[in-house]
């Protein structure tokens, strides 16, 4: 049988010190001086799968190990299941594709699975190394969300900057401007939909876990649950705020385009009315039959010149005075 091997497993003392975990009981053992136990695992390690069949009730495993899922609160049996996402910060990925982890709360035990590394984890097991680690497993969730949601703020902090310098190059109105902040706008956009699309249910599923105070949380940790439940509210509205900014951006990029191909070809348009008269008489003159005036006068072509040369001032300067242009 494939052993556990998690990522990071912990027996919290009352002290706030973390110990190694040693053994793969589901809970602290009979004599153990442990207040509770956080294990952190692959969701796709063979030792995990293993365990969870061993130690946990089906609907827990089937919601930790779950492939495609949505931020969500459910209660199960004297525990909850928690499936919340965290920005991607791991290298060479888009921070918008956000990574999902799972929770499971139960009496005096904390598992939680992922797939791809979450930072907001790596923060709780300084904390740990440090001795610092959270008294209760409802404290340790209420950092967690905490860490989740500084770098959601950060991120959507971050999109806002940006939307903020698009439009400044936008002010400037030049033609190449305009062609990238198109593309900075196609781009910026697609990264708010992608952000929005995960965290909008995570604020649903934070304001459900935050109303379970008092069957697991205390009225602090409540607190600070709510606390990051709006915050998360916040940076929903956010980014919707950014999404309207870029459709007007986008609006007023289209404009402009249409704007300076609308003055090309009313110029196009101008230089054609000017020479089409010329191109006529040009192009009857230029008939090669018999009969045609001045074959035989050595003036004729400067004469047809010049001829062609007034009839187009005479048009441009009725077109000035039409106001065309």
């Amino acid at each position: 049988m494939p052993t556990l091997a998690p990522i990071a497993a912990y027996d919290i003392l009352p002290d706030g010190k973390a110990r190694a975990l040693d053994q793969d009981w589901p809970t602290p053992g009979p004599g153990s001086d442990a207040a509770w136990r956080w294990i952190h695992c692959d969701r796709t390690a063979p030792g995990f799968i293993a365990w969870s069949a061993a130690h946990l009730p089906h609907p827990v495993r089937a919601g930790l190990m779950q492939a495609e899922t949505r931020p969500h609160f459910e209660s199960i049996g004297d525990g909850f299941l928690v499936t919340l996402r965290g920005i991607n910060l791991n290298p060479g990925e888009e921070s918008e594709d956000m990574v999902a982890l799972r929770l499971w709360i139960g009496p005096g035990l904390v598992v939680s699975t992922r797939m791809r590394r979450i930072f907001a984890f790596d923060d709780l097991v300084r904390a740990m190394a440090e001795g610092q680690a959270p008294a209760t497993p409802a404290s340790f969730v209420a950092r967690l969300i905490d860490a989740l949601t500084l770098r959601i703020e950060a991120t959507t902090a971050e999109r806002e900057d940006r939307t903020d310098e698009i439009e400044e190059i936008l002010l400037d109105d030049q033609p190449d401007t305009v062609g990238k902040g198109e593309m900075e706008i196609a781009r910026l956009a697609r990264s708010v939909i992608k952000l929005r699309r995960h965290i909008a249910p995570q604020r649903e599923a934070l304001s459900r876990l935050a109303a379970a105070e008092g069957e697991l949380f205390g009225s602090v940790e409540g607190y600070d649950i709510r606390n990051a439940a709006n915050r998360t509210v916040r940076a929903v509205e956010e980014l919707d705020t950014v999404r309207d900014r870029l459709a007007s951006l986008r609006a007023h990029t289209d404009s402009l385009q249409a704007a300076r191909l609308g003055r090309n070809s009313f110029i196009l348009s101008v230089v054609a009315a000017v020479f089409l008269p010329l191109g006529f008489l040009t192009g009857l003159f230029g008939v090669n039959v018999a009969g045609m005036p001045g074959t035989d006068w050595p003036w004729a072509f400067a004469a047809l010149s010049g001829a062609t040369a007034v009839m187009g001032l005479g048009l441009w300067l009725v077109f000035r005075w039409m106001k065309w242009f």
